[in-house]
């Protein structure tokens, strides 16, 4: 993989006017100092009680300097720390009112859970997971997203892992709609690919942490060669997203037992689906047809009621 580090500047901290705050936080934690790290954290274990915490008492609850709390605020995209209490009083009155009472604080699978729980905290995940999304995701750079795509003479897709089965979601879709599009989950097939790229053509890469080599390296290639790149990942500070034109972010919270397999595959499978519809709705009529004429060619596979055998076999 190449050493040197992309020329483009890093993208913005999102804008936490239209972003919920807590969701831009926790997108921000995997790429914070430690010091910004731990007032992170103590923000979001109680936000409601952190609004209430004077600038010295939060630096103290962190074990940091007030310098490093106001650094914090910056680093997130907000002015000052009164903006920033104010802003984590209206997430906290937020999350309440859409979960009602708070619930169960988000922690890992441990060995002594019954399977009611287990259900619990997983769905309680996957539904953040998406809420926090899309509070976070910019519609403005999902826009230009669409546009890109939209106007591709091709669309190259990279992930590996748990994020090679989003890529392979987005090519069946995008494929479906008469849209030239691969999907590559191998290094080598990938930077072969990206040796066909050029001006006028997409890369999408796909990659949770957004520091996956597989992943990175065949984006910044299609980039030297002129293509447009998109990044989907929750780190927006990652080697991924500063290589990229556009940054598509989720905000999954994945934990150890779960690592990097379930919450951040339904956050991403959400934001292919905004990315995909916004780039059917752009030739309507043509879409529908094309997804008709492809629902229909598998259509003669399906069994007909009168064709399905009864549960008694007869």
């Amino acid at each position: 993989m190449p050493q040197q580090e992309p020329s483009r500047p890093a993208p913005p901290a999102p804008d936490t006017a239209a972003a919920g705050t807590l969701a831009v936080i926790r997108a921000a934690l995997p790429a914070l100092a430690p010091s910004e790290r731990r007032v992170a954290e103590a923000v979001l274990a109680d936000p409601a009680q952190a609004s209430e915490l004077s600038i010295s008492a939060l630096a103290g609850r962190a074990d940091t300097s007030v310098a490093t709390v106001m650094r914090f605020c910056r680093t997130i995209g907000i002015a000052n720390y009164p903006q920033l209490r104010l802003a984590l009083a209206a997430a906290a009155a937020r999350e309440d009112a859409l979960g009602g009472e708070r619930p169960v604080p988000v922690t890992d699978i441990s060995a002594t859970d019954t399977l009611d729980e287990i259900v619990g905290k997983i769905i309680y995940n996957e539904v953040h997971a998406l809420q926090d999304s899309g509070a976070a995701l910019d519609t403005e750079v999902l826009g230009r997203a669409v546009d890109a795509v939209a106007g591709a003479r091709r669309i190259d897709i990279f992930g590996v892992g748990a994020s090679a089965f989003v890529g392979q979601d987005l090519h069946q879709k995008l494929h479906r709609i008469g849209r030239t599009a691969f999907v590559w989950t191998d290094r080598h097939a990938a930077l072969t690919a990206t040796a066909l790229l050029g001006p006028g053509d997409v890369a999408l890469a796909i990659s949770h942490s957004g520091e996956t080599e597989d992943t990175v390296e065949p984006l910044l290639a299609a980039a030297a060669h002129g293509a447009t790149t998109i990044a989907l990942t929750n780190v927006p500070r990652s080697t991924l997203a500063r290589g990229a034109d556009l940054v598509l972010t989720t905000c999954a919270r994945e934990t150890p037992f779960r690592s990097g397999a379930t919450v951040s595959r339904i956050a991403q499978l959400a934001v292919i689906d905004c990315l995909f519809v916004g780039v059917a709705q752009r030739s309507y009529d043509a879409t529908t047809a094309a997804l008709e004429k492809t629902y229909g060619a598998v259509q003669h596979r399906r069994r007909s009621p009168s064709q399905r055998r009864s549960p008694t076999g007869d």
